[in-house]
């Protein structure tokens, strides 16, 4: 098994804090992945890209926009770490 990242870890290691069986903890990592994708759709849902050129500065905001963005990916390629897979960007 790969080597997780320190945010992967910590759930794994909350994990094992509440699971005792030995192996358990493996079984347990696809049910964290998926609360964290609902986390992920829940509190930074998709959003489609804004058309840059037809925003004006109180509507569209590209650093929120990233910002948004970026957070989504983040716990959605924790999630994708803890099943073992590779994350998949954001469209």
């Amino acid at each position: 098994m790969t080597e997780l990242s320190p945010a992967a870890q910590a759930v794994d290691t909350a994990l094992a804090a509440c699971i005792q069986l030995q192996g358990e903890i493996i079984r347990a990592r696809p049910l964290a992945a998926a609360a964290l994708e609902a986390v992920a759709d829940e509190v930074v849902p998709y959003l489609d890209e804004p058309d840059w050129g037809a925003c004006d500065e109180m509507k569209c905001d590209i650093e929120l926009y990233t910002d948004h963005m970026r957070k989504r990916d983040q716990l959605l390629a924790i999630a994708a770490e803890l099943r073992g897979t590779t994350p998949t960007e954001t469209p």
